[in-house]
């Protein structure tokens, strides 16, 4: 019998500075993460063989993935353990997009790690299975502990910010993918920035991390909307929201996110742009 399905809940950059590729061929950066209260949903039950099955709105973005972060992770995790494969029959319900700036995918591996320690009585700590997790992914450690964090170095050097006010938002992606990689490489093509970790607000009330994270930006975000220009258009039309303090694109794209003074202006600006454009991917949330 599975357990009660885990959240794997979306990851948004509120701000990402990024610097040059090193000689190593990484982009530092810096940026401070919040996770959202909607994400995907994962469920585990025991079995004979290790296996993974995808259902959800966006499962089919999934088919022919072949080798799924979930099941690397797993794999990753008998390895540390000194265990054989697990028999564990994982079911992972695909709600937020792919390829969307969210870290879906190593969210999914989080939530998978932990229902695979519990259902295996292994006694490992979350650092122990950040490690693990950032075997296949360099913000795997981040979406484990799925904890509001400033995130350097190649995203895996955090502190925790226990700080950081509930955030009211809206997230919407306009139904496109934005792969990293070639955001990546449209940066490298275009002006360089600077992986600039900046001091934190005077204070962490509401309307000044509002006014200080106006201050910040994402440089992933110009050469991200020069490959896909349905980014600016979700842009666009968050901005117009009634109540939008802030907009940005999360990550390496696509989705895009408005912050709000509270959550019934947030839910308010959800309704009206999921009326407008049917098509899109829209959720009102608190990113804490």
């Amino acid at each position: 019998m599975a357990d009660a399905p885990a959240l794997a809940p979306a990851k948004v950059n509120l701000f990402l500075h990024v610097g040059p590729l090193d000689a190593d061929g990484y982009h530092p950066l810096a940026s401070l993460v919040a996770f959202a209260d909607v994400g995907d949903r994962i469920s585990v039950a025991p079995a004979e063989v290790l296996s993974l099955t995808v259902t959800g709105p966006f499962a089919a973005g999934l088919d022919g993935e072949g080798d799924n972060l979930v099941l690397r992770a797993v794999r990753a995790l008998a390895v540390a353990a000194g265990t054989p494969r697990p028999g564990l029959a994982f079911t992972l319900d695909k709600r937020l997009p792919i390829a969307a700036g969210l870290g879906g995918g190593s969210s999914d591996a989080g939530a998978a790690l932990k229902l695979a320690r519990d259902a295996l009585g292994l006694s490992l700590d979350d650092e122990v299975l950040a490690a693990v997790a950032a075997t296949v992914g360099a913000d795997g450690p981040m979406c484990l502990h799925a904890r509001a964090a400033w995130a350097e170095g190649r995203g895996d050097v955090l502190s925790f910010e226990p700080a950081l006010p509930p955030l009211p938002a809206v997230l919407v992606n306009p139904g496109v993918p934005s792969p990293t990689g070639a955001v990546y490489r449209g940066y490298d093509s275009g002006p360089q920035a600077t992986a600039d970790r900046p001091a934190p607000p005077s204070d962490w009330s509401l309307p000044t991390v509002l006014d200080w994270l106006a201050h910040q930006r994402n440089d992933l975000q110009a050469p991200a909307v020069a490959l896909q220009p349905a980014i600016a258009e979700a842009l666009d039309a968050v901005a117009a929201l009634p109540g939008a303090r802030l907009t940005r694109m999360s990550g390496s794209g696509a989705t895009v996110f408005a912050l709000f003074d509270t959550v019934e202006a947030a839910d308010r600006a959800a309704a009206i742009l999921s009326g407008q454009r049917q098509g899109w991917w829209v959720q009102s949330t608190v990113l804490s």
